[in-house]
């Protein structure tokens, strides 16, 4: 019972813990690519806008998947992230379509313009 209520709180602990072992695997990477990696996370954590825990689980193991799968194969930094690194990481980051903070502050300005349409 309490472990319901402190997640209602928190999130889900599932979550947490996907997360956790997400950001291991990205630890784990050799440099160059742990490097990039975390700089490419980091940016996603602050540009993707992305509340919902799901998707940012899913995106960070996503990423794990990417970065392990090019040192796997050898590939250079540069083949991974292109000329444009933010670029790479803007259009990783969108295809991830969970909950973001903006959406609240859009229903809101959508429901003042037809608030004042009404008033009219």
């Amino acid at each position: 019972m309490a472990a319901k209520w402190i997640e209602s709180l928190t999130g889900s602990f599932e979550e947490k813990k996907q997360y956790k072992e997400a950001q291991a695997r990205l630890d784990a990477l050799p440099e160059p690519y742990g490097g990039v990696a975390k700089a490419v996370q980091r940016y996603l954590m602050y540009s993707s806008g992305i509340v919902d825990g799901e998707s940012m689980v899913r995106m960070n193991a996503d990423l794990a998947d990417l970065w392990e799968r090019a040192v796997a194969d050898d590939v250079p930094v540069r083949d991974i992230v292109g000329s444009d690194p933010v670029d790479f990481a803007e259009t990783f980051g969108q295809s991830y379509s969970g909950k973001q903070w903006i959406d609240k502050e859009r229903a809101r300005l959508l429901k003042a313009v037809e608030e004042a349409e009404q008033g009219q």
